[in-house]
């Protein structure tokens, strides 16, 4: 991009709203991305110090947790400083790093969700070979390279949005750099590049899906041959949990990558963005947490230990 002075500075038109419901649509995405990043290091912090969470789904579970923080700091930030400010820019280069950590973090979730469900299929339908097939060395090289899968889109995509040519308005129409809004401010044919970023996408998408569909088609055989209604059941809250954050993760994102652009609005594409930048990873370790009782017990138990610690230092004052 030519002529890079600080005009070439972006401005974020934000969420577009009422000037009199500001203050509380801050409020409440402040307390949102308080609530997601507590939660998530918490749930970081329960699975390192608890023996009992040591095991490949908890491990993978603080890979996701760690994602989550990332993602909404990414946006979110910046979001609330915009709202409450005048000035509304986002330099260029900064633009560049929010899209390429945008797309990391979304990246790697997808491939990470994909590998989750692969550990459900083996904990369900091998369980003797358990410990074998998903030792420690198995689940870092799963975790490194649904980062490294991540990542790579970050750093295929970043450049070439980067470099298409901006000459005409510099104002965004969303609350932050995501691509398909960039895009609509350049000055170049971009259909070959937006041709190519959808079949990525795609691809992207489609990996982790077929990952998920295949392993819970064999949990569902599993399960249904299984005589004891106990193991059903175990079955089916070690999964459920999982199921739920795939739906709604990969719901947004068919939505924002994979629906043609004609079925999209600018007002469409903010709401459903701001459901899965800044909801989602509140919910996440939410959903996690209250469904399951491995969680729970660690978080029970480190919050008596606290407690009694407290009343022991408070006595001896």
């Amino acid at each position: 991009m030519k002529n890079r002075t600080s005009s070439s500075d972006f401005i974020l038109l934000g969420l577009l709203i009422n000037p009199r419901t500001t203050g509380i649509v801050f409020v409440v995405i402040f307390a949102i991305f308080v609530v997601a990043v507590t939660a998530n290091m918490v749930m970081i912090f329960l699975i390192q110090v608890d023996s009992r969470l040591h095991t490949p789904m908890y491990f993978l579970l603080s890979q996701l947790s760690i994602m989550d923080t990332l993602f909404i700091c990414t946006t979110v930030p910046k979001l609330l400083v915009d709202m409450v400010s005048k000035e509304k820019t986002i330099s260029f280069a900064a633009c560049g790093i929010q899209i390429f950590l945008y797309l990391t973090m979304i990246g790697s979730e997808f491939f990470l969700l994909g590998l989750m469900a692969y550990d459900r299929y083996v904990a369900v339908c091998n369980p003797l070979r358990y410990p074998a097939l998903m030792n420690r060395k198995v689940c870092l090289l799963l975790a490194a390279g649904a980062w490294f899968g991540g990542s790579l889109d970050g750093f295929l995509l970043t450049p070439i949005t980067m470099n298409v040519p901006y000459c005409g308005s510099r104002s965004i129409d969303h609350f932050f750099c995501e691509i398909p809004a960039v895009l609509r401010l350049a000055c170049a044919d971009t259909s070959l590049y937006e041709t190519l970023m959808y079949i990525c996408c795609v691809l992207m998408l489609l990996i982790p899906i077929s990952i998920i569909s295949t392993s819970y088609s064999l949990i569902l055989l599993t399960v249904h041959h299984m005589r004891s209604s106990e193991g059903r059941k175990k079955a089916f809250a070690t999964c459920s949990s999982h199921l739920t954050v795939v739906s709604i993760f990969y719901g947004a994102a068919f939505y924002t990558y994979v629906l043609p652009q004609a079925f999209h609005t600018p007002e469409q594409d903010k709401v459903v963005s701001a459901f899965y930048t800044i909801v989602t990873p509140m919910l996440n370790p939410l959903i996690y947490s209250l469904r399951n009782k491995d969680v729970m017990g660690a978080f029970k138990k480190i919050l008596a230990q606290c407690l009694s610690a407290r009343k022991v230092s408070t006595s001896d004052g």
